[in-house]
């Protein structure tokens, strides 16, 4: 084993590790933040991979797309809304957690089964090199063209849904005391009385 397959054997590795602790943190993280932050490394773990299959141009739609746009936005829309709500007692709850297990487990047993047995042609095709890009656009404009179009329109769903989330709703009166509310203080052409307090304080 030469040196340059050993440390493509490690790097490959490395990510796949990266990968399958990044996607467990993900959904058994009960922090929807931290969840976030891992989402992203899984991208960028991914776009790694995508290196080294020497597809450049898709590791960096990766890198730009999903962790550029996507997982900014989820963010954003985490921090925006920022609502904290008690959540009910889920009825059946590990019953439900034992049955998810068997569920993912049984997929992953399948997903190594075939990718152990599946006869995969050594060496692979012959990379395309400078001209990747100009293939990838082609079958996006042709063959993939509804895919496409259908995961722009996912995106600006998901950005839409975000903006209404973090809407923040305006009353025109106290919902409290039923007085009407201050409006210059709502499109804040007017200071708050609090503000005010230390500069009367300060005037001899």
């Amino acid at each position: 084993m030469t040196i340059a397959s050993s440390t493509q054997l490690i790097c490959f590795a490395v990510l796949s590790a990266a990968l399958l602790l990044g996607s467990l943190g993900v959904v058994l993280l009960p922090n929807i933040v931290y969840s976030a932050f891992l989402l992203g490394g899984v991208f960028l773990s991914m776009a790694g991979l995508y290196l080294m299959l020497n597809a450049s141009f898709v590791a960096a739609a990766q890198v730009l797309v999903y962790v550029g746009a996507v997982n900014v936005l989820i963010l954003f829309a985490i921090m925006l809304v920022n609502k904290k709500e008690t959540l009910a007692a889920i009825p059946g709850l590990p019953l439900r957690r034992v049955l998810s297990g068997l569920v993912c487990g049984g997929l992953g047993v399948l997903l190594l089964r075939v990718a152990f047995i599946t006869p995969w042609p050594l060496p692979g095709p012959t990379p395309v090199g400078e001209e990747a890009t100009i293939r990838i656009g082609e079958h996006l404009f042709s063959d993939y063209l509804l895919p496409f179009e259908l995961a722009s329109v996912l995106l600006l769903m998901a950005m839409i849904g975000a903006i209404v989330l973090a809407r923040r709703d305006v009353f025109a009166s106290d919902v409290i005391t039923g007085e009407p509310v201050d409006q210059g203080l709502l499109e804040k052409t007017r200071t708050p009385l609090l503000s005010e307090i230390p500069a009367l304080e300060s005037t001899p």
